[in-house]
């Protein structure tokens, strides 16, 4: 009997969740997932300290205003370190927009259209990338416009059905619904320890995986932001699921058999009108979980957004 990675290879495709080049060559999923707080670890890695120099070198050489030179060394350093996995993965790597413009759909925008002209220079194609974006109202808006242009986007950040259902009615390529961080509200809001089948964070991404089959959606699932393996093989026959490379360790060395408990059966009903704003932003303010996590998500992507430019900027 094959290890359960292997068997979990055959029903999901298996996504790295991971800036660091040694762990995906090591796993060789099909695609690959950063965001800011990978690109910060990674940014101390013995491998990414040359690509950081030569982004500051190319932020230097296209502008001699500071604050310009520390975003495009950024966005640089982000586009290079994907371009680099490009190379070992044979699928899409997702490269994340500032979460500081989380609120801002033109903003939004102009940077995801800003980092697809930077791995043009790079030569990866378009169809390689995803952009990601957080899956606010005005992200989720932001993904409708570029996905129109046919740059395709990851909506991250994902606690809510009412997320999930206006990603998809948007034409979003993919979306993360995030399963560990809902894990943990739970846990801290009742003090209760979850089983694998009994994870609210599980249990969510099961739900919109079924909705989004029973109604025809055609926006890729990806589960992420998992705590242990049991979350990982609760969700096995999801359309994708990105994992740490510690997990997937743990999983290259778990023997048993793996039991499928997602399968797509065919679109069975009409999908309903589509969200308004109102009626988004209503639904998100009645969960108190869904408010908080993505509130909390896009703060803490936003301080090590800016710790990662410290690090730029002490050496510009």
């Amino acid at each position: 009997m094959s290890d359960l990675l292997s068997q979990l290879k055959a029903v999901t495709t298996v996504v790295v969740d991971s800036g660091d080049l040694t762990a995906i060559e090591q796993f060789r999923p099909v695609d690959a997932t950063t965001n800011p707080s990978l690109l910060l670890n990674a940014s101390q890695l013995e491998f990414a300290k040359p690509i950081l120099s030569n982004a500051i070198t190319y932020a230097k050489s296209k502008t001699s205003d500071s604050a310009e030179q520390l975003s495009l060394a950024s966005d640089k350093f982000a586009v290079d370190i994907g371009t680099a996995i490009a190379k070992l993965v044979p699928g899409r790597v997702s490269t994340e927009v500032d979460a500081r413009l989380s609120f801002d759909t033109d903003a939004t925008v102009n940077k995801a259209l800003q980092l697809i002209a930077l791995y043009k220079e790079n030569g990866v194609a378009t169809e390689r990338i995803l952009i990601k974006i957080a899956s606010t109202w005005e992200g989720i808006q932001a993904a409708r416009v570029l996905e129109q242009q046919g740059i395709q986007c990851n909506l991250t950040l994902l606690f809510h059905m009412a997320q999930a259902r206006a990603c998809a009615e948007a034409g979003a390529y993919l979306i993360s619904p995030f399963v560990g961080r809902i894990l943990d509200w739970y846990k801290a809001s009742t003090g209760k320890d979850y089983t694998a089948e009994t994870d609210p964070g599980v249990l969510s991404v099961r739900d919109i995986y079924r909705f989004y089959k029973q109604h025809g959606y055609k926006t890729v699932v990806m589960g992420a932001s998992f705590r242990n393996t049991g979350e990982v093989l609760a969700l096995a026959g999801c359309d994708r699921l990105t994992i740490s490379p510690a997990l997937l360790a743990e999983l290259s060395q778990q023997q048993g058999e793996l039991t499928v408990h997602l399968r797509d059966e065919g679109a069975t009903t009409t999908a309903p009108a589509a969200l308004t704003e109102s009626e988004f932003r209503w639904a998100l303010n009645e969960d108190a979980m869904a408010t908080e996590k993505l509130s909390e998500g896009i703060r803490k992507f936003a301080i090590d957004q800016r710790k990662l430019e410290q690090v730029i900027q002490q050496a510009l």
